[in-house]
């Protein structure tokens, strides 16, 4: 009987440990958000860490976007050439660049670069004790590390997701135009008529959305690390699975929303 207990018993005991992990998160997510708008305000602090994550992440997310629209519409161009339908390549560009490819891409960037950086640090200052030093010298570590981290992400996520989008629509017409002989005008006016401002808003949601699940699994999981050097790996590692994962799941629910 014990043996054909085994496996529901590690169902169960995984189930629960889902279950105390999410509920852990949102706990944290809370009061992190529960200090946005208290007093002291670390604006140094803020300004570093637009710096970077929004200004430092601009070369990876442009790059990142132009190779991307670039293969999508040849991708496009070679798919619809079967069917007679070559002429949807600005338009499909368009809209899988701003609804799709662009904030996903973007976001999993930033789950690589900024998420694993924000665990790193914290961990590693978790480690070193400069954690207890702050609450020593009265400073609550969630306002000066989570805080300015959060709303930075919150902030400038949404622009990167914009930029990105315009890039990867750039990268398509770079392709179109040069390689797959569209017509310049013709291309912009099908992909300027194509995107409806639905499109653009539900783009930036998902930005924003990203960039604050990015940052909430870097903070939880840099504050939780353990000890040693080892225990600052493990939470780099997890902050960048949970936020790879988290994302992607809240794009599927943000798509339905939009849908």
């Amino acid at each position: 009987m014990s043996a054909l207990l085994h496996p529901l018993a590690f169902i169960g005991a995984l189930a629960l440990g889902i279950c105390g992990t999410i509920g852990k998160v949102a706990i944290f997510m809370a009061r992190s958000f529960s200090h946005i708008l208290r007093p002291p305000f670390y604006t140094k602090e803020l300004g570093v860490a637009l710096l970077n994550i929004g200004w430092l992440s601009l070369p990876v997310v442009g790059l990142t976007a132009i190779f991307t629209g670039g293969a999508l519409a040849l991708q496009i161009y070679s798919g619809g050439s079967r069917f007679s339908a070559e002429a949807v390549v600005p338009q499909i560009v368009a809209i899988g660049m701003v609804r799709e490819l662009g904030p996903v891409l973007v976001g999993l960037m930033i789950a690589a670069r900024v998420t694993s950086s924000i665990a790193a640090e914290i961990a590693t200052m978790k480690v070193t004790e400069q954690i207890d030093a702050l609450v020593t010298l009265s400073t609550n570590p969630m306002k000066y590390l989570v805080v300015p981290r959060l709303l930075a992400a919150l902030i400038t996520v949404p622009m990167l997701v914009g930029i990105g989008d315009i890039i990867g629509i750039a990268g398509g017409y770079t392709v179109a135009v040069q390689n797959l002989g569209f017509n310049p005008a013709t291309y912009l006016k099908n992909t300027v008529n194509f995107l409806e401002p639905l499109d653009v808003i539900s783009s930036l949601v998902k930005g924003a959305a990203f960039g604050v699940i990015a940052a909430l699994m870097g903070c939880y999981y840099g504050m939780k690390s353990e000890r040693g050097a080892q225990g600052v790996g493990q939470a780099t590692k997890n902050s960048v699975e949970a936020a790879a994962i988290l994302i992607l799941a809240a794009n599927f629910v943000l798509t339905g929303m939009f849908f």
